[in-house]
């Protein structure tokens, strides 16, 4: 028999913590991205910040797998972090490459869709705190 399981109310989950790195990791390298422009250090910053944002994208494809097995939910999640991780292989590549005319615009869109994302989380909690639907 399946049981099915959510999280407690005020609590944060895996998922959230794993779309906020996410999303502050890539705030860090538009921020680097920047200081590459006036700064011999921000080609050292936003290449360290590449690694952890690559490694944050990792964590939540991780953390809506780990959140979706238990209570045999919606994969939706699932989809939308893989496909996100997709993404962030590409910007790597560009990156790599030296094609800011791609590279900049895919890191603006990443950023604005992390933050969505982390919106869509954030709004899920605060109905769940005031039991509200959204």
């Amino acid at each position: 028999m399946a049981t099915q399981t959510t999280a407690v109310q005020g609590r944060v989950t895996f998922p959230q913590v794993a779309v906020a790195l996410q999303t502050l990791a890539l705030f860090f390298q538009a921020v680097t991205a920047g200081m590459l422009l006036s700064s011999s250090h921000g080609y050292v910053l936003h290449d360290a910040g590449s690694k952890v944002m690559y490694g944050a994208s990792m964590l939540y494809v991780l953390a809506t797998i780990l959140a979706w097995r238990p209570g045999g939910g919606s994969p939706r999640p699932i989809l939308y972090a893989s496909g996100f991780l997709v993404l962030a292989s590409v910007q790597v590549v560009l990156g790599v490459a030296h094609m800011p005319s791609f590279h900049v615009p895919l890191g603006i869109l990443m950023f604005g869709l992390s933050v969505l994302a982390l919106g869509q989380a954030l709004s899920t909690r605060w109905s769940e705190r005031t039991g509200t639907r959204s």
